[in-house]
């Protein structure tokens, strides 16, 4: 484990940067989203770890230019993740992540 990006050496960076492209691209495939945010954080957490968004045009406009973190607390747990209910949408991800790889 490392703890930001800059722990990384050039093709650590590379490894990563990819693998969060190809998560991302698989995302636009399997939800229809019209643009992902990544983000890559570590004031909280000194381990390194990153987070892909999948945004949509259904978004309200005043979400839609602010970081998905933004969102009022009941507005996230609402669209939460459930596990039975995302099934589909997980083998979809994963079926679009291995025809990347």
């Amino acid at each position: 484990m490392v703890s930001d990006l800059s722990a990384l050496d050039r093709r650590g960076r590379l490894q990563l940067l990819h693998d969060m492209t190809v998560l991302g691209d698989a995302l636009l495939e399997a939800t229809g989203a019209y643009r992902i945010n990544y983000q890559i954080l570590g004031n909280l957490a000194l381990a390194l770890h990153s987070h892909v968004f999948p945004r949509y045009r259904s978004e309200p406009e005043a979400c839609r230019i602010l970081l998905p973190q933004s969102y009022d607390r009941a507005v996230r747990q609402s669209i939460g993740f459930g596990y039975e209910r995302d099934r589909p949408l997980m083998a979809a991800i994963t079926a679009a992540i291995q025809g990347r790889l």
